[in-house]
């Protein structure tokens, strides 16, 4: 082991020479003057709206605890990170922080003694974010009930626990730089445009990542390893590709959770309810406009493989015929909202197929909001099918209706039937 650390080392001692030589400027922009983040009606109310357009409370508030404590666990590849606590208490928060040291970790992703702040707080996007809208957050979360809550360490493996390692990979994949809006677009596609690649961060989900956890600004899809879902490119139109949805459905989907092209479940159903349901029709009809704006992914059909054999066909529609058709129908189209069709659904001809798969065992709901307070949701099925049954089911469903999808083997189920990482 000895000439591996040795290695390590190395590569570290150079990474730290690299930086020194090519280290990417902070960025400063001053705030308008102190009354922009003065605790004022005004200011709380539109940092409130800003912290639910950035889904703060989520990585920010454990299961059960206070609003913004901090404490949730965040799994990922590299080790598990625990969410801050924001409120205004001295000890624990942010109650000594300035403005300034809020600006300073939302845009340059530097914490107030200096520390570089890990990616899994998506500085990446929120470096977009305009000084006037961090002040006015910065304003509410000073507005909160101080919570003397202890920040937890993160439990990273070596050497990812290293700084000088993290500053090699600011280096290589982060530049930080304020929102230009481009006027030949309009207001309402820049600001669809500064919500969803900056405050609404969607690109953390939706981007494939890299070896080192980098995401590109695209929005090409990525499978969220640690959650056990895969979070569909919103360009391609064999995913969830939403240039020829509807604006009025999209806006259905981003406010409400459903809409008649489809639903949201997993961790999106968490995403509506929690912060999309509350910003204001403008806002999700521009998020609408920008994303169906964005150039569309051509990418070639999957190859659905050999016919399925007569066994697992046989199987398959028994399966669905007994436990599926009450509700999706014979015929695969099911009774939207409530009950999605299964025919033409590239949620369900989707590959990779995990969220069919963790759909079948796990069940699921959309979200609950005030557009759909009731929502219907779909029974866990992991008791009652084995790997193989869910294989058979998913598979006749991927091929019937016109769906031509590639078939789902045992294997790959069993690989998803663990729940989800909290």
């Amino acid at each position: 082991m000895k000439p591996l650390r040795s290695a390590v080392l190395i590569i570290l001692a150079l990474l730290a020479l690299a930086t020194l030589l090519a280290w990417p400027r902070e960025q400063h922009v001053p705030a308008g003057s102190p009354a922009a983040w003065a605790s004022t009606p005004d200011n709380i109310a539109r940092g409130a709206y800003l912290a639910r357009a950035g889904d703060c409370i989520a990585c920010h508030t454990a299961r059960g605890g206070a609003a913004y404590a901090g404490g949730r666990a965040i799994d990922t590849p590299f080790g598990r990170f625990y969410g801050p606590n924001l409120t205004p208490d001295r000890a624990t928060g942010i109650g000594d922080w300035s403005a300034d040291d809020f600006w300073n970790a939302l845009h340059n992703g530097i914490a107030r003694d200096g520390r570089l702040l890990y990616p899994a707080f998506p500085y990446t996007n929120y470096t977009r974010v305009t000084r006037a809208d961090s002040d006015a957050l910065f304003a509410y979360f000073r507005s909160l009930p101080p919570q003397r809550q202890p920040n937890r360490a993160h439990e990273l493996r070596f050497p990812y626990n290293q700084q000088i390692m993290l500053a090699g990979w600011r280096l290589l994949y982060f530049r930080p730089g304020v929102y230009e809006a481009q006027p030949a677009r309009g207001p309402d596609w820049n600001r669809g445009a500064y919500l969803v690649d900056g405050l609404g961060h969607c690109s953390a989900c939706h981007s494939t990542r890299n070896r080192f956890g980098a995401g590109g600004d695209g929005l090409d899809g990525g499978l969220i390893a640690t959650l056990g879902w895969y979070a569909p490119s919103l360009t391609s139109n064999s995913e969830a590709g939403l240039g020829g949805w509807d604006r009025e459905h999209i806006v259905e989907l981003l406010g409400t959770g459903i809409s008649p092209r489809g639903s949201a479940t997993g961790p999106m159903a968490e995403v509506v309810a929690r912060s999309l349901q509350h910003l204001t029709p403008q806002d999700l009809g521009a998020m609408a406009g920008y994303l169906k704006s964005l150039p569309a992914t051509q990418a070639a059909p999957p190859d659905p493989g050999p016919p399925l054999g007569e066994q697992v066909l046989a199987e398959g529609r028994r399966i669905y015929e007994t436990r599926c058709a009450d509700c999706h129908g014979l015929d695969g189209k099911g009774w939207a909202p409530a009950y999605p069709p299964l025919a033409g659904n590239r949620a369900v001809t989707m590959t990779p197929a995990v969220n069919a798969i963790r759909m079948t065992i796990n069940g699921g709901f959309p979200p609950g909001t005030r557009g759909n307070p009731r929502p219907y949701g779909m029974p866990p099925f992991g008791h009652e099918l084995d790997d193989a049954q869910v294989a058979a089911v998913l598979s006749w469903i991927r091929r019937s209706w016109g769906n031509a999808a590639p078939a789902v083997s045992s294997t790959e189920v069993n690989r998803h039937r663990a729940p989800p990482v909290d």
